[in-house]
């Protein structure tokens, strides 16, 4: 049961990378922003997830 809020903990921090993600020859402006997009979404969808299981801890169920 205590693997599952860990995984979602990594998950956030793969978004933190994907936004922080520096331009260069490889990476263009376009695909840094597709991707800034993308760690924000996780970072946002695996923090509800750790706050639904935070609540849902605090309730007993």
């Amino acid at each position: 049961m205590y693997l599952l809020p860990l995984l979602y903990v990594a998950c956030m921090l793969a978004g933190f990378a994907l936004i922080n993600i520096p331009t260069s020859a490889l990476i263009t402006a376009g695909v840094a922003s597709f991707f800034d997009i993308v760690g924000g979404i996780a970072v946002i969808v695996f923090a509800i997830a750790l706050l639904y299981l935070g609540v849902k801890a605090l309730i007993g169920k």
